[in-house]
């Protein structure tokens, strides 16, 4: 059998920058919301709009 070579491994390795990494998925979150509540208040807009078109005014 061929020898194994060693792996080196720092067990103080920390990640650069934890909050902003922390945050990131936060902002994402936030981003889809505010996107996905955009989209919902266009879809109510556009069915009050048909509701009012279809509407007879004249009862």
């Amino acid at each position: 059998m061929a020898e194994k070579e060693e792996i080196e491994i720092e067990d103080d390795f920390v990640a650069e920058d934890e909050d902003d990494a922390a945050e990131a998925p936060v902002e994402v979150a936030k981003t889809n919301l505010t996107k996905r509540r955009i989209i919902d208040n266009l879809l109510e807009e556009r069915r009050l709009q048909k509701q009012l078109n279809d509407f007879d005014f004249d009862i």
